[in-house]
This record gives C-alpha cells, sequence and structure tokens, in this order.
C-alpha cells in the first residue's frame, strides 16, 4: 500500500529541512491566525464570521479554518503540543544559526511558545494555546 507522495527535495537531510520548514511554516501561521482572530474580536467582529469571509481567498488555510476555530472555542486540547511546536522551533533556528542565517519571525514565535510554556504552564496545550499567551499579553486573561 503506498503511503504519501515520495517527492525529492534534495540530498541527505534536505528530508528533515521540508519538516522543519513545515513545522516552521504551521508555527508562524498559528501566530498570524491567533493575532488576527483576536483583533477580530476585539473590533467587534465574529470570528466564526472573518474565517468564512476569508475562506477561499489568500488568507484561507487549513489552520486559519481549524486552528481559528479552537481559538474561538476555547479548545485547546492537545492536537499537536505546544512543547513540541518549541522542539521543532529550536531545531529549525539551530539549522538556522548553523548555516549563518537569521530567521526573526520564527524567533518571535518561538519566544511566544516559550512564554506559554514556561510562564503559562502551557506546554502540554495544543499549540492553538498561542492564542492565550496573546491574550495575556494584552491582559485579556
Amino acid at each position: 500500500m503506498a503511503m504519501g507522495r515520495p517527492v525529492y527535495v534534495g540530498p541527505s537531510g534536505a528530508g528533515q529541512l521540508c519538516k522543519l520548514a513545515n513545522q516552521t511554516i504551521v508555527a508562524v501561521t498559528i501566530a498570524a491566525v491567533a493575532e488576527a482572530t483576536l483583533l477580530a474580536e476585539k473590533g467587534g467582529a465574529d470570528p466564526v464570521a472573518l474565517r468564512a469571509a476569508l475562506k477561499g481567498g489568500f488568507a484561507d488555510s487549513v489552520i486559519l479554518q481549524q486552528h481559528g476555530q479552537r481559538m474561538s472555542d476555547g479548545n485547546f486540547t492537545p492536537g499537536g503540543l505546544s512543547r513540541l511546536q518549541r522542539k521543532d522551533l529550536d531545531n529549525t533556528l539551530a539549522e538556522a544559526g548553523a548555516l549563518g542565517l537569521e530567521l526573526p519571525a520564527t524567533q518571535a514565535v518561538r519566544d511566544r511558545f516559550n512564554h506559554l510554556i514556561e510562564e503559562m504552564d502551557g506546554g502540554d496545550l495544543d499549540h492553538a494555546g498561542l492564542y492565550l499567551e496573546l491574550k495575556k499579553r494584552n491582559n485579556l486573561t
């Protein structure tokens, strides 16, 4: 039985870089969805309607729809653990450093996950729990 779709991405180790790239995109996108959701809510917009309005446009994504719903519902039951998301971002930043690169958005989101985990005891929350970190940062909890 075939599983997935194999794609050659480069020499040995390139597959791991793809995994790190995936996790980086997920984390940074979750941060953007959290900020957009909070902005909409505080401005009086319904976050459910926001997701419906954005559906099918350039901003739409599985992360917007699934994690945006988790944020609106206050459902942070783990699917992807925050502590594992931080670990992946640590690995991304270590690899970037070894390549002589700075990834400022990744670093900022990693720091936010660290705050969620270390200061808010949120390591076992779903990574959509980054929304809770944002609310606390804005004194909304």
